[in-house]
């Protein structure tokens, strides 16, 4: 029944777009309401958080400003409508039930790392939930991985299968709890447990105590976490840490580290104030992090990296792990090497058996699984690496509307993104499409996608290369197909996320990426004007003898540079196993041409006698970087542009020269990023435009990436990186949505 209002009241609808559902933004807006004595509802829909409220003209103003500034710290709003409506002279106001009768376009809430309020209940013994590994309010927990539909609704998630109990309940039900409408509220008495399963008997009491005694042993732990399993080691025991490499058939790329506490990443890792927010933040990602003089990790953990990738516990279930084990633990997927990482208890039994000793294990179910997050404070913010745990599926808004689209990015490093409007939503975290299983993980997060959302596609955007996975299916979707160029999207991309379209100059720096003449790409710029993108700068292309092999070993590419800088005789006296060479190179069979920026730090690295092979993508440039430790010098080499091509054959004979000079590694590392960065910085000054954007697997290089925006800032360019979306190919479906829907425009 609607009463008549009194005079000089009001009544605002407000609409709230974005990551507005499982945060705690009902109880929020209950709170403030009720505060300033105004009446009204909120409510979940599937577009948003609905909100009416009624009142004196001063405190609807007042209301919100605080909406505003008091919002939770994981909300993340993309849309905001306020509209003022009749008075309705309503006395309560009241948290509504959810509504699905609109069109689905709330973002599903990410995955958020234990907040204080409940780390303080587990580790409280007088507390009901003391030890409990499933705490959770709405300022924490599982979301995006338990999340079946939306709206974001108990029964929508994996915890419908747990009745709550009395106590749970009454928390749920009052709105001033913190877990009002907490949708994975649960205790002891009504949740989710864990256990212990391993091959030889078991111990009694506590799964965590069986656990910490498994880790003290030096045995492997398959441990089951929010988005899938993880295999633990103790990262102190460098015998431990090499039979985990060698169960997993990872043996040389580096290994995250999972440490009890923030006190004890700062004995390790020298951390400044921006990478311990990042670490604390509510994502909880892997940060990349410089070592600190003293106290050591066993040799075998970060092995070619310049950094160590550390995590602070996300979940009840590592903090009480921790807690019995207080040690620095190796962190990696609970998978084999380039397969999906493992969710189900049964599939974890089967695939990691022959890895893992022991199983912590519990029985809440996984709807899809999601890897930890990857990322580095450049700068002073941070940027993503790899996207997944604790930021997929939130959405990148961008410039203008889109068509419903979907991108199906890459073949490495794959995510896939659905746009529509003004908002773009990426999948977390795929990886490399080469095997079976990664080629089904990446259909099921398409299928997700869009079920999740009811979205139909209207195209589908790709890569060029025809040969690439994620381009077949393309291929075979039946939708209006665009083929995007790699680099292209990658710049885009980045653009995309700054809130640009066009006039700038586009950096695209990578390993490897199809070219619009044929040949391999990654070494581009390009001017970006209206819908143009002209490729107006780029490496001297060079041959890759071998094709897929020259991406492994080092020295292939490095034979090339010499054969064309020198002739035969340099090349096989530099390197004697490149004779076998000599016909591919003359003939150029089987030796694909590349202007690829990535395949020039393998050769530098092979030729400084700094790494002569990539066991996994990236590992000498990550070597070549590492190198240079210390080395404070703006000593560079040199490459001689013309017509807009970068000749690296001096460079090539300089770094031959100083290497028979006996010229430190360090120095011919430095001088190396050095040239790169003043190429940068001169075909910049030549554009005329202001906006420089950095985008491409190169730019996960911390000393260039530094070195380029320092350089370019100095001189008054604005310089635009990746924050939201990795720079490798895990950002490049971002870039694809938006090209895609430019040329259907």
């Amino acid at each position: 029944m609607i009463r008549a209002a009194p005079a000089g009241i009001e009544r605002l609808r407000v609409n709230l777009g974005g990551a507005v559902q499982g945060v705690g933004f009902r109880p929020t807006v209950y709170r403030l309401a009720t505060g300033l004595s105004l009446s009204g509802w909120v409510r979940n829909s599937t577009s948003g958080l609905v909100i009416e409220v009624e009142g004196r003209a001063e405190r609807l103003s007042e209301f919100l400003d605080l909406l505003e500034r008091e919002r939770p710290r994981a909300a993340l709003i993309t849309s905001r409508a306020v509209l003022q409506t009749e008075p309705q002279g309503s006395r309560l106001f009241e948290i509504l039930p959810s509504v699905e009768a609109e069109p689905k376009s709330v973002s599903v809430p990410a995955d958020m790392a234990t907040c204080r309020a409940c780390l303080t209940e587990i580790n409280n013994p007088a507390d009901r939930r003391f030890e409990y590994a499933f705490t959770n309010c709405t300022a924490c927990g599982p979301r995006y991985t338990i999340l079946q539909n939306i709206p974001y609704d108990r029964t929508n998630t994996t915890m419908r299968a747990f009745t709550m109990c009395p106590a749970c309940r009454r928390e749920y039900e009052t709105p001033v709890d913190r877990r009002f409408h907490a949708q994975p509220n649960a205790c002891p008495r009504c949740g989710p447990h864990v256990w212990m399963e391993r091959r030889a008997q078991g111990k009694e009491g506590s799964p965590f105590v069986h656990a910490a005694a498994v880790l003290a042993c030096g045995e492997i732990l398959a441990l089951k976490g929010i988005g899938g399993f993880q295999l633990l080691v103790d990262a102190l025991n460098e015998t431990a840490v090499e039979r985990m490499r060698r169960h997993k058939r990872r043996q040389a790329k580096p290994f995250a580290v999972l440490m009890p506490s923030l006190e004890m990443a700062r004995e390790f890792c020298a951390l400044n104030p921006p990478e311990e927010e990042l670490l604390l933040s509510a994502g909880a990602p892997i940060v990349l992090l410089r070592t600190r003089a003293g106290r050591k990790l066993a040799a075998n953990v970060s092995k070619s990296s310049p950094y160590i990738g550390v995590m602070l516990p996300y979940s009840p279930l590592h903090h009480l792990l921790t807690k019995h084990f207080p040690h620095p633990l190796v962190a990696t997927s609970g998978n084999l090497s380039e397969e999906p990482i493992a969710t189900d208890n049964e599939e974890a039994r089967q695939k990691l058996f022959a890895v893992a000793d022991a199983f912590l294990m519990h029985d809440r179910p996984i709807v899809r699984p999601c890897d930890d997050s990857v990322a580095r404070v450049s700068r002073g913010e941070p940027q993503l690496l790899r996207r997944a745990r604790g930021y997929a599926p939130l959405p990148v808004v961008v410039p203008t509307s889109l068509p419903p689209v979907l991108a199906v990015g890459g073949h490495l490093k794959n995510t896939v993104a659905i746009g529509a409007g003004r908002e773009v939503f990426l999948s977390q975290h795929i990886g490399d499409l080469d095997t079976l299983e990664s080629r089904r993980a990446f259909e099921r997060a398409i299928q997700e996608l869009c079920r999740l959302y009811r979205f139909k596609p209207e195209l589908v955007a790709c890569d060029l290369h025809p040969d690439y996975a994620s381009a077949r299916w393309a291929a075979g979707s039946g939708l209006p197909m665009v083929r995007v160029q790699h680099h292209h999207a990658h710049v885009a991309a980045c653009a995309a996320e700054n809130g640009i379209e066009s006039n700038y100059l586009g950096v695209a720096w990578d390993g490897t990426g199809y070219g619009l003449d044929g040949t391999i790409w990654g070494g581009e710029f390009f001017l970006v004007r209206d819908d143009r993108f002209d490729r107006i700068a780029h490496l001297r292309p060079f041959r890759l003898p071998g094709g897929e092999a020259a991406v492994r070993q080092g020295w292939r590419p490095a034979a090339s540079l010499l054969f064309e800088t020198f002739g035969v005789k340099e090349m096989t006296n530099e390197i004697p196993a490149a004779s076998v060479l000599r016909p591919v190179l003359e003939r150029g069979v089987h030796a694909p041409w590349t202007s690829s920026v990535g395949r020039l730090f393998d050769a530098v690295a092979y030729l400084a006698g700094i790494a002569e092979e990539n066991q996994f993508e990236g590992q000498a440039a990550m070597n070549l970087e590492r190198a240079i430790g210390d080395t404070v010098s703006a000593e560079a080499y040199q490459f001689d542009l013309r017509n807009g091509v970068a000749d690296w054959s001096a460079l090539i004979a300089d770094i031959c020269a100083d290497r028979q000079k006996g010229a430190d590694a360090s120095q011919i590392a430095a001088r190396f990023h050095n040239a790169l960065a003043n190429w940068i910085v001169e075909v910049s000054e030549s554009t005329g435009v202001s906006d420089i954007v950095l985008s491409g697997g190169v730019f996960q290089n911390g000393y260039l990436s530094e070195r380029v925006c320092n350089l370019l800032e100095a001189r008054g360019l604005r310089v635009l990186t990746h924050r939201q979306v990795p720079p490798n190919d895990g950002g490049i479906a971002l870039g694809q949505a938006v090209l895609a829907a430019r040329c259907t425009s």
